[in-house]
């Protein structure tokens, strides 16, 4: 059925339609050590230099781009 003149449906979106984003998988970078920094790694396009300390978990998460560093051997290291 054609929808009426002026009347459009609006695209589906990919995770409306059950699909994963990228959102769902942030990047995990693993890391040996507990204070890591991030830039977004966009050069001009990435966001500021931001530092993180773990203190007694094994991975952080960057406020800004969602990219996660995993302590190695930790429990978000993907290699484990």
């Amino acid at each position: 059925m054609a929808s009426p003149p002026g009347k459009t449906s609006p695209p589906a979106s990919p995770v409306a339609a059950g699909q994963r984003s990228f959102m769902d998988n942030p990047e995990v970078v693993v890391v040996t050590t507990r204070k890591v920094a991030c830039d977004g790694v966009g050069g001009a396009l990435g966001h500021p230099r931001v530092w993180y300390d773990m203190s007694e978990d094994d991975h952080v998460e960057c406020k800004y781009c969602d990219r996660v560093f995993a302590l190695k051997g930790g429990s978000r290291d993907p290699a484990r």
